[in-house]
């Protein structure tokens, strides 16, 4: 490995921790070996407990053992869902040849990076930086003792991993000046990596802007199949929220083709669970038919939202059912008793990628008798299979009305038979071992999740949907925030125990203003709005008008970042940016309001003129709503939850709604109550039109 090899890979090393042994007796302990990752509540560290690998979690004393031992570090990052993780655990840190040389040249750190995102970012921005892209997990760095980074790569198949670490073991203790000059140069890296935009000039948001934005998005959208051209193909739910908003307010067609295109071909395709209901986290093809099957809970969140602000714009029976089987997945195996939603479900069951899902064409064969041809002709089952070992992905190309007269029954015939082998394979699938479930709930994930329920309440209006949004809304409030606005990370088994993020902020503050909004509970606004007051107070960077992904009560990493880009979770500083805007309109904060525009303003170049808008697709949707500053629309009186209900019914992304039967506390419903009467008040700025009370008038009033 040449010097030259080893700067294109130095990238991740940063999460400095060390691998020390915490033995126990084999009578006591059925395992031959444990480490210290036992202790740990994440399933992913916990999967990897009793590896021959001396792993330690990433904490103040694994590096303290590091720097006092003068150890080297390997830190290795994944998750619970993660297949190449599982596939490298068992090739290579179950192997006790390997471990050795791990444990006798290195302190050796498992870091999750679904709860320690902050950790994955600077390894992983690093790895980038070396390999321009083409990054993911596992990710593997090794690092300096005080965690600076020298080279990082991703899957090694055994042989190659084992010369990988016996070189850096070797070079190290041949040549530790070498290593150390690889690590301050990309720190340095990570440094400027971190550098935000500043704004310069006047803030100045325009309608060609958008239009600029709207025309980049469409011409990286496959108008044959959907998502963007190519593959693999990605949900990204947040581009098509922008590209529904641009419809709503430009009616261009082709915007909301695009958004109906890719969540048809979405919901007919293999990334969708026919059977179960949920989505896969991408598909490995152009035409969403092989998933990887992995199932997390923020797409699947977002996906609800999507779907559902979709059937308000077109009452498309296939986005209704999609929503409604997501929801009832959601429920049935990713919610816990007090409310939490769990993080994801593993892609591989019995070692093998997928195997829950499929089919082969005999099983169904056997299960459905005679009603197995039509079911096989309705969802494109053959005896050769689509996926591998001659098995099935179910999924839709036909439409159904030609299957039923193909087959001489009616249309409605035929979903009876269709709904009757459902739920036969369902039973039949639920006997097989189940792919494991990472049953952590984190709090960014959890509001996600919560906003899904709120939205999906607003556009089927079942009650339920409401209870399992304030359930969760309660359990936050209760078990992850705490008494001075803090909130934690992660909650599993009675234990919350990591320091939040700003995305734990900032998409939390949103799923709290969007559950206000259909109940016009005071307390959820509020939350809001103590949340944003903590990242104002621990968050901030003066410079900039940014906010850094960590707060300053945590110990510091290498580097402190600060997010700016989206990406399939909307970015925490454009969560943010909205946040500001939205609390400032509510609680009449014009200082909160034109922090959203500085934050706004720094990146408006950036958004208006990438070639790559779906990396800025929440900040898109943030300069649309400049550029549209949404009404304020207040409804007063007895009848104020029926008529706000009726409202809600509505696709309106150009409003935000407040009231109830009297006039509480914010200082928008002031004066408003007038005896005997349900007011509809539309405002903008402050400026109210003459109140009306058919809701359909208030509608008029906002077009």
């Amino acid at each position: 490995m040449t010097s030259q090899h080893l700067l294109l890979f130095s990238f991740i090393a940063m999460l400095t921790f060390a691998c020390k042994t915490t033995g126990s007796e084999a009578q006591e302990n059925p395992h031959q070996y444990t480490n210290e990752l036992i202790n740990e509540s994440s399933p992913y560290l916990i999967q990897h407990a009793h590896n021959p690998v001396n792993w330690h979690p990433w904490n103040d004393q694994t590096l303290a053992k590091a720097k006092a031992e003068n150890k080297p570090l390997i830190i290795s990052i994944g998750y619970a869902a993660c297949h190449w993780c599982h596939v490298m655990e068992h090739e290579s840190f179950e192997d006790t040849t390997v471990a050795r040389v791990m444990n006798e040249h290195f302190i050796c750190i498992k870091v999750d990076r679904e709860e320690r995102p902050d950790v994955d970012d600077v390894y992983m921005t690093a790895c980038q930086m070396a390999s321009q892209g083409g990054c993911g997990w596992p990710l593997n760095a090794f690092a300096l003792p005080d965690g600076k980074p020298v080279w990082a790569g991703t899957y090694f198949p055994k042989k190659k991993w084992m010369e990988v670490v016996e070189y850096f073991a070797k070079d190290w203790k041949d040549n530790p000046e070498k290593m150390k000059e690889y690590a301050a140069q990309f720190t340095d890296g990570l440094n400027q990596s971190a550098a935000v935009p500043l704004p310069v000039g006047e803030a100045e948001f325009t309608r060609s802007g958008v239009d600029n934005i709207a025309n980049t998005f469409s011409q990286r959208i496959d108008f044959q199949k959907g998502g963007r051209v190519g593959a693999p193909k990605f949900p990204m739910p947040s581009n098509y929220q922008f590209l529904l908003k641009y419809h709503h307010l430009s009616g261009d067609k082709k915007s909301l083709e695009a958004t109906t295109l890719t969540l048809d071909e979405m919901a007919k395709g293999g990334i969708y669970d026919h059977l179960g209901g949920g989505f896969s986290r991408y598909s490995v093809d152009a035409k969403w038919l092989v998933p990887h099957f992995e199932k997390m809970l923020y797409d699947n969140g977002q996906l609800v939202s999507l779907y559902a602000k979709a059937y308000l714009v077109t009452k498309n029976p296939l986005y209704k059912k999609t929503i409604e089987e997501t929801l009832e997945f959601i429920a049935r195996e990713m919610t816990s008793p007090e409310g939490a939603f769990y993080s994801s479900l593993d892609a591989d069951s019995e070692g093998e990628e997928g195997k829950f899902y499929v089919w082969a064409k005999q099983e169904i064969d056997s299960l459905l008798g005679a009603d197995a041809a039509i079911f096989c002709d309705y969802y494109n089952i053959s005896k050769s299979g689509n996926w591998e070992h001659g098995k099935n992905i179910l999924h839709l190309q036909k439409d159904a009305s030609k299957i039923a007269k193909k087959n001489g029954i009616d249309e409605k015939e035929l979903m009876n038979l269709v709904k009757k082998g459902k739920d036969i394979l369902f039973k039949a699938r639920d006997s097989r071992i189940h792919p494991g479930l990472d049953n952590k709930a984190l709090t960014a994930w959890n509001a996600l999740m919560l906003k899904g329920y709120v939205d999906a309440y607003r556009a089927l209006g079942n009650e339920a949907y409401l209870q399992a949004a304030l359930k969760n809304g309660n359990f936050i409030l209760e078990s992850v925030m705490q008494a001075d606005n803090r909130l934690n990370r992660n909650f599993k088994d009675g234990k919350s125990v990591i320091n939040a993020f700003l995305d734990d902020y900032a998409l939390m503050a949103d799923a709290f203003i969007s559950l206000y909004q259909v109940t016009f509970d005071e307390k959820w606004l509020q939350k809001a709005e103590d949340l944003t007051t903590y990242v104002m107070a621990h968050f901030k960077d003066d410079e900039s008008s940014m906010f850094y992904y960590t707060s300053d009560i945590d110990p510091p990493l290498i580097t402190r970042k600060i997010e700016t880009a989206d990406n399939v979770i909307p970015g925490s500083n454009s969560m943010m940016a909205s946040n500001l805007h939205l609390l400032g309109l509510y609680f009449y904060k014009p200082k909160w309001v034109e922090h959203s525009e500085k934050m706004m303003h720094a990146m408006s170049e950036t958004v208006t003129q990438t070639k790559s808008p779906d990396f800025f697709s929440n900040w898109c949707q943030v300069y649309l709503d400049h550029v549209r500053p949404p009404y304020e629309v207040a409804i007063v009186g007895s009848e104020a939850e029926a008529k706000r209900n009726e409202l809600i019914g509505h696709y309106i992304p150009n409003a935000i709604l407040l009231g109830g039967e009297d006039e509480g506390t914010l200082e928008l419903l002031k004066d408003k109550l007038q005896d005997g009467e349900t007011m509809i008040y539309v405002c903008r700025n402050k400026v109210c039109k003459l109140p009306v009370t058919d809701p359909a008038k208030a509608l008029e009033l906002m077009r």
